[in-house]
């Protein structure tokens, strides 16, 4: 045997699977298809600044991440949050504090209601097992659009709806089931935990970049770490695995696919998985985004008393943030071409799309927008070994037939991922759990 462990997939939670391993004693191998670690998190430069071009965002509530950004040696710095948002609904462009958009009382007050019903209906998902939900069938058949039409008729709050599904999931409301979108909010311990900066999902940031976890893991194992070993096959059975490379082949007793299911459909398993486990990786799409950065000479939109976030129904860039760095002059926008958006502006160039992007700034921010210094973009549907973010969702149906399969052990394969994780499923805390829960598995088996 090479190890007693290979972890395919060097993301976080491919890294902490092989961590934890590692500190029980037990030998571990951590094959990566990138020439990196990092997965869905990745620095670039813009405008002369360093910037985090994949996954960005730690918050209150995510446990796991916090606690091992600690115990890593990092530190946060909280995200721009002084001053108000323009939100852009049905053409018409209005400023509030905090997350909650200017809305007309009937449109409010329907917004507030569905939002009732949804936390109702939340609290009773169980997060190990949503197709044991009550009305699971129900819920599951149903899209998250179909919900919207039935319980939301004023446009503006139909379109924040929309908007948050593009932001929480990069896709339409049609894609996705009520179980999938439910489940996911009580995952994320709520809507305004999920959409927040201060106090949410998106209150802090890494010093350096959320890569560094990745990175700081990567180098506590040493030259267990192989980059460039794109997998290809795993063959599976009582005496374990031998998982085969571009490299060649590596023997193990167990082993931890740590890589969205998606990308894990496409390894060739003998024999094969059984059809539960395939079926489910055919039905599990990744959102569309195309993550973008626009460099000013200052952050201007502050001296309007403008925190630089934005949230439009017409978009393309439909979603905005100020990511300047601390200490430092240099104004740094933060956009999302998501969704649909993503899919129409994924198709033009990226000139193009610093051009739009550009247009929907000056549309929320004023026209000194209009002259930025630089752009970075990042399409991480055409990454290779990402093939979209944030990570993968359940159209109707997927949930209640083939869920018992997201996690369940094949043979001495076991799955880890943020799409397999029970809390924070989507964010680099449930890629943290899913890497722990992983490792929990092959250490008990091992034993």
């Amino acid at each position: 045997m090479d190890a007693d462990v290979v972890v395919v997939g060097a993301g976080v939670a491919g890294l902490v699977a092989a961590r934890r391993v590692q500190e029980a004693g037990r030998s571990v191998l951590v094959v990566e298809a990138r020439h990196r670690v990092g997965g869905r998190t990745l620095n670039d430069e813009v405008g002369g600044v360093s910037v985090e071009i994949g996954g960005q965002w730690v918050g209150p509530g995510q446990d796991r991440i916090n606690a091992l950004v600690a115990e890593l040696g990092l530190v946060t710095h909280p995200t721009y949050d002084e001053g108000a948002t323009v939100f852009e609904l049905g053409g018409a462009r209005k400023r509030s504090k905090g997350d909650n958009p200017p809305l007309s009382p009937i449109a409010l007050a329907e917004l507030l209601r569905a939002q009732r019903q949804v936390d109702k209906w939340r609290d009773t998902i169980p997060l190990d097992a949503p197709w044991d939900a009550p009305d699971a069938d129900r819920l599951d058949e149903q899209t998250f659009a179909s919900w919207i039409r039935r319980t939301v008729r004023s446009h503006d709050a139909r379109a924040f709806y929309e908007i948050v599904c593009q932001a929480v999931f990069a896709t339409e409301p049609a894609n996705l089931s009520l179980l999938h979108a439910l489940f996911y909010l009580q995952s994320g311990q709520g809507l305004e935990r999920l959409i927040g900066t201060s106090g949410g999902a998106q209150q802090d940031r890494v010093v350096g970049g959320t890569v560094l976890v990745s990175q700081q893991l990567a180098a506590g194992l040493g030259d267990a770490v192989r980059l460039g070993e794109p997998v290809r096959g795993i063959d599976h059975g009582a005496d374990g695995v031998t998982v085969r490379t571009d490299a060649g082949e590596h023997r193990a007793h167990r082993a931890v696919v740590a890589i969205p299911p998606t990308l894990a459909g496409r390894i060739v398993f003998a024999p094969a998985l059984p059809a539960e486990r395939d079926l489910l990786t055919q039905r599990l799409p990744h959102g569309y985004v195309i993550k973008a950065m626009l460099s000013y000479d200052r952050p201007f939109w502050r001296d309007a008393g403008l925190s630089g976030q934005a949230a439009s129904d017409e978009g393309p860039v439909a979603v905005t943030f100020d990511n300047s760095q601390p200490h430092d002059d240099t104004g740094i926008l933060l956009g999302f071409f998501e969704g649909r958006h993503g899919v129409e502006w994924g198709r033009r160039s990226p000139t193009a799309r610093r051009a739009a992007f550009v247009d929907c700034a000056v549309r929320y921010f004023g026209p000194e927008a209009a002259h930025p210094t630089d752009y970075v973009e990042r399409d991480w549907a055409a990454e290779e070994w990402t093939r979209g973010c944030y990570g993968a969702h359940c159209p109707p149906g997927v949930w209640t037939q083939f869920g018992k399969a997201l996690r369940l052990p094949v043979g001495p394969i076991h799955w880890a991922g943020t799409e397999t994780a029970t809390e924070w499923a989507g964010y680099l805390d449930g890629a943290v759990e899913s890497g722990e829960r992983a490792a929990r598995e092959v250490l008990d088996a091992l034993s």
